[in-house]
């Protein structure tokens, strides 16, 4: 029974982790090298990684999706979408589609001659399922090694941790004060 518990607390977890991370933003220094717009087939159970900012985009199965493609420090790729989020979650509340990607083509250098952005994004990339972060946010940085410190990040964190601290002690109280005293008052003469 302990190994059910261990694993129902561990499961739970790894979902709040995973939801954290895919909802919080995130930023990447990276070198902006093409923005292009591809029409994406969205289908099935990957629908959920796209956004879809109104309800009739929310019944299509396909659309225009902006994407930006860029280098980071390493040499490795890494490709954005570039969609809205309107009012829908998560609440970026993005609607200048347009101006990042104007952004973004004016962004584009040469290996040469590089400049680097701090791409700010939620989700993940994965080649296998074909999921694209959503870029939120560029702007232009010093260097590959400039420091980035998430204080929105931490903030929600904070808040959060308080939240689940403020909910287990009161939990905890609650049992030591109104359950257990029921319990031993039940079981009393049972030995």
């Amino acid at each position: 029974m302990v190994y059910v518990k261990w694993a129902f607390w561990g499961l739970f977890w790894a979902v709040v982790v995973g939801f954290l991370h895919y909802t919080l933003p995130q930023r990447d220094i990276v070198r902006i090298v093409n923005t292009y717009e591809e029409r994406q087939d969205v289908t099935g159970w990957t629908k959920v990684f796209w956004a879809a900012s109104d309800q009739s985009q929310e019944r299509l199965q396909s659309w225009d999706v902006q994407f930006i493609q860029a280098i980071d420090p390493d040499g490795d790729p890494m490709v954005y979408r570039n969609e809205d989020t309107g009012w829908g979650w998560p609440p970026y509340f993005k609607f200048d589609t347009a101006n990042l990607y104007t952004d973004a083509s004016d962004a584009v250098s040469s290996k040469a001659e590089p400049e680097w952005y701090a791409v700010t994004h939620y989700g993940w990339r994965n080649e296998f399922l074909s999921i694209f972060p959503n870029a939120v946010g560029i702007k232009q940085v010093t260097g590959p090694d400039a420091r980035l410190i998430p204080w929105f990040n931490i903030i929600v964190l904070t808040i959060l941790a308080a939240f689940a601290w403020g909910i287990w002690a009161r939990w905890r109280r609650f049992k030591r004060n109104k359950i257990e005293p029921k319990v031993d008052e039940w079981t009393d003469g049972w030995e």
